[in-house]
């Protein structure tokens, strides 16, 4: 707890997460596709853009009340779906589900979680929502919408952009599977020097995909590598139709996560979508693929205010979520910034990585000159000119 309350930032709260964790967990965590550009760019994109404050306003009343997915929040940015939470920490998603709540925000729930949605459900009273995907075997997402419906789920979110896994080296070369399995002497040595996370791991061992396993036994013939088990059971043949299907079945708010441009912006309006989330899944599908944050003007001119917009990627400061708002989102969502705190230090790490974010949204809307969310608009945000040197060829 002490190493936490010494944590100032999102980095500092990376640290702490590699510092406990065996190689092939941290990295899974941090790691993106190929060269990881786009990884890196997804942060970076952030430095393109300066906030423009207004003085003498009354600012003594911070409020960052925020409506999305028919929901009231606390906070301008909720929890990302992130799958297999148990890898990192022994309280695995429970944990991050009662920080959230504890801080007033919404929780979202993955597929290849390793708690069941049920639990999740009976967890706390705040708002959750879980993400799915249309996989080979249809019934399976049929059943998803039912058990989210009977355990009241307030949203339900389609992942796009997994018709094949990226090509995530650094799992290749540290030995990443799922359970985890010694698969060298190097990340034997990591392991057994991770020595929290080893006694948690012993004591704690079961490991499952919870919401997938009475469908889809992936691990009962033992580990597999990550990126297998996710070309086995993704559907390639997914079109907008199913899509529209998906979104008719459940009849309530429904985002499609992985929307990069304003053509597939408009076309997930048209099938009944009532918002998106902008995310190139943290630099981990397609390497070169646009930032969130440079794709929110031109989807917003497209879409005017008939979707919601939620920047997906790269956020590990305030004011990442106040420029994503001012270019035109209606909040953010976090995945690797909470996983590294639960890593760091399950529920409490959590919380830590929450607060110090609000704790920078708050001064940082107090010195630009705006006390609601809601103010926060195009005017307090303009595009640095690009300077030679600075961009890739």
């Amino acid at each position: 707890m002490n190493k936490l309350k010494k944590c100032n930032n999102i980095s500092d709260i990376r640290k702490l997460a590699k510092s406990k964790l065996p190689a092939p967990m941290f990295h899974y965590i941090d790691g993106g596709s190929d060269d990881e550009w786009t990884l890196r760019r997804n942060t970076e994109a952030f430095n393109d853009y300066q906030l423009e404050p207004n003085y003498l306003r009354n600012v003594s009343n911070i409020d960052l009340k925020t409506k999305v997915l028919g929901c009231e929040l606390e906070l301008p940015f909720f929890l990302s779906p992130t799958g297999m939470s148990r890898l990192f920490n022994h309280e695995k998603e429970p944990a991050a589900c009662r920080a959230a709540d504890k801080f007033g925000t919404l929780y979202s729930l993955s597929t290849l979680a390793t708690t069941s949605l049920e639990d999740i459900a009976a967890e706390t009273s705040g708002p959750k929502m879980f993400q799915i995907y249309i996989l080979k075997d249809r019934e399976l997402t049929k059943e998803f919408v039912q058990r989210c419906k009977k355990s009241r789920y307030q949203a339900l979110c389609l992942t796009v952009d997994t018709m094949v896994a990226g090509n995530r080296e650094r799992d290749l070369v540290n030995g990443m599977t799922m359970p985890p399995k010694v698969t060298s002497f190097k990340n034997f040595f990591s392991y057994a020097t991770s020595f929290e996370w080893l006694f948690n791991m012993a004591l704690n061992p079961d490991f499952k995909l919870a919401n997938v396993a009475h469908r889809v036994d992936a691990l009962g013939n033992g580990s597999m590598a990550l990126i297998d088990y996710i070309n086995s059971q993704f559907d390639r043949s997914v079109t907008w139709e199913d899509a529209a299907w998906l979104a008719e079945q459940w009849d309530g708010p429904f985002i499609i996560k992985g929307i990069q441009s304003p053509s597939d912006a408009q076309k997930a309006m048209e099938i009944g979508a009532s918002g998106i989330m902008i995310s190139n899944h943290g630099g981990r599908q397609l390497e070169s693929a646009p930032a969130p944050i440079d794709s929110v003007a031109a989807i917003r001119d497209k879409v005017g205010d008939k979707l919601e917009l939620i920047v997906d990627g790269g956020i590990r400061r305030g004011t990442h979520v106040i420029k994503a708002i001012a270019q035109g989102a209606d909040a953010c969502s976090i995945g690797r910034g909470y996983l590294f705190g639960l890593a760091a230090g399950g529920q409490a790490g959590v919380e830590r990585c929450l607060s110090i974010l609000k704790s920078e949204i708050e001064r940082s809307m107090t010195l630009l000159g705006v006390s609601k969310i809601s103010d926060i608009n195009s005017s307090h945000i303009s595009r640095l000119a690009k300077l030679p040197g600075n961009y890739p060829t």
